[in-house]
């Protein structure tokens, strides 16, 4: 469904920001993708979705790639169903307007993210969750097999954050392929099959979101201390579920630490 192979991108001569990142993601699977900032994952999503060129490797799609930004803004006034409509534009023939079944498609979509009642309102005076989840509605609307999204739940609060994992583990179960950021590991131990933890350059890890995600592996990424909690009951058979939550520990030399490159 999505392969990566071999990929790696720079901006400079030697100084990577990943590389030699290489995976086969099947139909159904969840990649998530967690890294410090300037850890370049931004970079590699765009990649996935062909809106970057690697400077390595080569990535391969069984099927259109739905691409949803952190953020986004419009400059015109378009409604919340316009946006989500734009995901139909694959569709169309060109000239064509959309149709009643794009029409369908595209408020069943924000029906799934909770909006139907936005879908007249004028899409730049939404908040940044609202504009968010409009913009996962419009990916769900283009009916791609693979979903690529940036640190979706970053502007959401808490019940958003749940509604937006249980949609797309359902999306999941319902045979798309998902890649998203987030900084959030208990997020992704909840509904990814699949792990990456990019430390930077060629230090990238790949593995089985369970095995890999780990007090030690995560305390290690962001450089904080991290703790196990293990919760009575999983999402769907009862069984006990871990989570993984962090804590920030100041260090005299944090005032002298030059960012990452």
């Amino acid at each position: 469904m999505l392969e990566l192979d071999g990929l790696g991108f720079t901006h400079d001569p030697g100084r990577w920001l990943f590389r030699g990142v290489a995976h086969r993601l099947a139909p159904g699977e969840i990649l998530t993708v967690l890294g410090p900032n300037g850890r370049g994952k931004t970079t590699l999503l765009r990649c996935l979705a062909g809106l970057a060129t690697p400077t390595e490797g080569r990535v391969r799609a069984d099927g259109a790639v739905a691409y949803v930004p952190q953020s986004h803004r419009s400059t015109f006034a378009y409604t919340a169903l316009d946006m989500v409509l734009m995901g139909r534009a694959r569709h169309l023939r060109p000239l064509a307007t959309p149709g009643r079944r794009d029409h369908e498609l595209a408020l069943a979509a924000l029906e799934r993210v909770g909006l139907t009642h936005l879908a007249g309102r004028d899409y730049p005076t939404l908040s940044g969750g609202e504009r968010q989840l409009v913009l996962i509605a419009r990916a769900i609307a283009a009916q791609g097999p693979v979903l690529v999204l940036d640190e979706p739940a970053s502007a959401l609060d808490l019940r958003n954050q749940g509604r937006v994992l249980h949609l797309l583990r359902g999306l999941a179960d319902e045979g798309r392929t998902i890649v998203l950021t987030t900084h959030h590991p208990d997020h992704a131990m909840e509904i990814a099959d699949t792990a990456m933890l990019m430390f930077g350059g060629a230090d990238v890890r790949i593995g089985p979101a369970g095995e890999l995600l780990t007090e030690r592996t995560v305390g290690d990424l962001y450089g904080v201390r991290a703790h196990t909690l293990t919760l009575d009951g999983d999402r769907a058979e009862g069984t006990p579920h871990r989570v993984i939550v962090t804590r920030y520990e100041a260090s005299r030399d944090d005032d002298n630490q030059e960012p990452s490159p």
